[in-house]
């Protein structure tokens, strides 16, 4: 689907992948609406828009919540007269502790948000795509959705499930007009630890360990992403270190496991 023209809403839109997924949106020709929980986040977004700012609407969001976004096609079309296409970006983390030492508030935000948050979000905007000649779903997965990270093993939960619900859910569509791609991102330098509000308890191992990852621009994920989008691409990956874990995992998934394992061991606690 081509975006120029184009009205799509985007989660998570107030910071990191999810701003940039707006900004590039907006400098595609689409119209945007950004969704967000912080609305600090999402102002700062409306300004970095520029001139295209009266392309976007801002909307503060808790997408856990799903009455709250029950209420937000209305207010979306209210603003922009058509939904052409959802982007779910919006994710959280959980703290860098093994499931034994993770406390059930912790498990339940992280599917909550991950999950449930896409669920919610596919599920109320599902109808008005469907009335379109045109549209699309994207949702963001992880790396961390097909080879396991110690220490984020929740929040891997919480992305391989979105794989399966987002590749379920293309299949549904296949004889409709909307199209569904997933996303698998590897390390994207972004504030994901701060925004889930998330310590890390060995700050210096960590400071490290960040150092070793091949990281991909905020700016260029987004970029990647959008280009599968207008592609019409089943799978996106988006960094060399997810092509490589792809690959790595498919014909060896117990060393890719271990690769991972051994660079993050040094951020577990015994």
């Amino acid at each position: 689907m081509k975006l120029s023209g184009k009205t799509v809403a985007v989660t998570g839109g107030g910071n990191g992948i999810g701003r940039e997924l707006v900004l590039e949106l907006l400098r595609r020709g689409a119209r945007a609406a950004a969704l967000d929980i912080s609305q600090e986040g999402l102002d700062e977004t409306k300004r970095l828009a520029g001139d295209a700012a009266d392309r976007l609407s801002t909307h503060a969001v808790n997408i856990a919540d799903r009455a709250a976004v029950e209420a937000l096609p209305d207010a979306i079309l209210a603003e922009h007269g058509q939904i052409d296409g959802v982007i779910n970006c919006a994710g959280i983390i959980q703290p860098f502790v093994k499931v034994k030492d993770l406390d059930y508030a912790a498990i339940e935000r992280v599917m909550n948000v991950n999950f449930w948050g896409v669920v919610h979000v596919t599920k109320t905007f599902l109808p008005h795509l469907l009335a379109r000649p045109e549209a699309h779903v994207v949702n963001i997965s992880s790396m961390g959705g097909f080879v396991p990270v110690p220490g984020q093993t929740i929040y891997g939960a919480s992305k391989a499930a979105v794989k399966l619900f987002t590749e379920g859910l293309r299949s549904e569509l296949a004889d409709t007009g909307v199209r569904v791609t997933v996303v698998f991102p590897g390390a994207v330098a972004t504030d994901i630890t701060k925004n889930s509000g998330v310590e890390v308890a060995n700050a210096q191992a960590a400071s490290e360990q960040a150092k070793s990852f091949p990281t991909t621009s905020p700016t260029d994920a987004a970029r990647i992403i959008l280009d599968g989008m207008e592609a019409d691409a089943y799978r996106v990956l988006v960094g060399k270190d997810a092509k490589m874990m792809d690959r790595l995992s498919r014909l060896s998934p117990e060393k890719a496991a271990d690769i991972i394992y051994k660079q993050m061991k040094s951020l577990l606690a015994d």
